[in-house]
């Protein structure tokens, strides 16, 4: 009969299969460069450290270079988790979208990472910031066999440099909610195209985060966590606003600060045998949010759903 573990055996598994890390748009956004704009790249790697997180993404303060790269992070011993990437599949020359993936992967394999966070971008409304949400482009049965055809083939070629493809579901694009997340996952080759699930996105939509995380765990590769506030989001119509705008009026805060279910997910997550990165990512106006305080705040809470 096997031996049950020791809850200190059980957090020491915990921690060599999940990491921590948190993304540098908790301090400069990247879609407007305008808020926290102010920061340095040092001051962010620096405040990433001084909360504790192992690791980050790229963001836009970031070298454009694997060597520059891997040297500012060694200064503040992190580690590169993954990056961003948009695609255009179903507007640009399948060619040249490919042709772009193998440059991220090869950065991003240099870096240190293998995982990029593929978003479908084509008409997506997402970094527009008075275009309301209803706007958001919609498949069809073409687009998603296009779409997905793509995909199959760029996850091939991230696999072959070492790298896996997350694709990021995100609001304002085509694939925004449950039913167009499960059709893409349908569509496409577990082998290649896996998921970024991200808490906050998914809750915007609609979607329960638990169930979901308990249903898709399987695809799951790589994981935002992004808390949501509920004061805000239970007193406005989403369709009717940008996602920029509310995203500047805070309905997105750090896991612990809003109505989600982290701890069910954590702890859904220690007996799943998820091996990866969770990183914090929630766009805040740093001037109403400041960021040091926010990513101390998360990495205590999670924490504590680790050790518990």
């Amino acid at each position: 009969m096997r031996n049950k573990l020791k809850r200190s055996e059980i957090f020491n598994l915990i921690n060599e299969n999940i990491q921590i890390g948190i993304a540098p748009i908790n301090w400069s956004n990247d879609d407007m460069h305008e808020v926290g704009g102010h920061y340095s790249l040092d001051t962010i790697l620096s405040e990433m450290m001084e909360a504790g997180y192992k690791g980050t993404e790229i963001g836009n303060k970031f070298p454009s270079t694997s060597l520059a790269i891997k040297k500012e992070l060694e200064k503040y011993d992190l580690a590169l988790a993954s990056s961003w990437h948009s695609t255009f599949f179903l507007t640009k020359n399948l060619d040249s979208e490919i042709e772009n993936i193998k440059k991220k992967c090869t950065l991003l394999s240099e870096a240190g990472a293998n995982i990029i966070n593929v978003a479908e971008c084509s008409h997506s409304i997402h970094s527009e910031i008075n275009i309301e949400l209803d706007s958001k482009p919609i498949c069809d049965d073409q687009k998603y066999d296009s779409l997905s055809n793509s995909l199959n083939k760029a996850g091939e070629v991230c696999k072959a440099h070492g790298v896996d493809l997350a694709f990021h579901h995100h609001m304002g694009t085509y694939i925004q909610n449950e039913n167009e997340i499960e059709m893409l996952l349908s569509k496409t080759d577990p082998n290649f195209v896996h998921l970024c699930a991200d808490t906050g996105h998914l809750l915007f939509a609609g979607v329960d985060p638990v169930e979901f995380f308990q249903k898709h765990i399987n695809r799951i590769k790589h994981i935002h966590f992004k808390d949501i506030r509920a004061d805000i989001f239970n007193n406005i119509n989403i369709n009717k606003e940008s996602f920029l705008r509310l995203v500047l009026k805070g309905i997105f805060t750090v896991p612990g600060d809003g109505c989600i279910d982290f701890i069910t997910i954590g702890n859904n997550l220690k007996n799943s045998g998820y091996k990866g990165w969770i990183i914090v990512e929630a766009e805040q106006d740093p001037e109403k949010a400041n960021p040091l305080e926010y990513a101390l705040l998360s990495k205590k809470y999670l924490d504590k759903i680790w050790s518990d």
